[in-house]
């Protein structure tokens, strides 16, 4: 058995594009569009080969999604959390559970999908995030 995604529904892709490629830093790796069923499946990696996030755009969904209770989140490695956190905050993302220990982070996807960061390894705490507040939930 191999294991091949996980697969969320988005409202806006180029809001989710930006997010998961521009800011997480996936790459797409294939899309194919359903027009009969006005429906597109965008598939995101860190490398062609690794496990997937496919992206479904069902193209005249305008009502967010509810999120359903047995779906956890989505978990990506970072090779530096502070400068990840950094970065995202910088384009408007809210970091919701912030990196105090040097090593976890949560963020919420443009469609409300947790994402958990990890370090690759253990940073030592650091300011501003050591005494950062959690924010919502994740």
């Amino acid at each position: 058995m191999k294991y091949l995604h996980a697969m969320v529904r988005v409202i806006d892709l180029d809001a989710s594009m930006h997010f998961y490629c521009d800011l997480l830093g996936l790459k797409e790796i294939r899309r194919k569009d359903y027009p009969q069923g006005k429906f597109s499946l965008i598939y995101l990696a860190t490398e062609e080969g690794e496990p997937e996030v496919e992206l479904t755009h069902n193209w005249e969904q305008c009502e967010p999604y509810s999120n359903g209770t047995n779906f956890g989140h989505l978990a990506f490695r970072v090779e530096n959390i502070y400068d990840t956190c950094q970065k995202l905050m910088d384009a408007g993302v809210v970091i919701n559970r912030p990196p105090r220990d040097g090593h976890m982070a949560f963020v919420l996807s443009p469609d409300g999908i947790s994402i958990e960061l990890l370090q690759d390894g253990q940073l030592e705490p650091q300011e501003p995030w050591a005494s950062m507040e959690n924010t919502g939930s994740w």
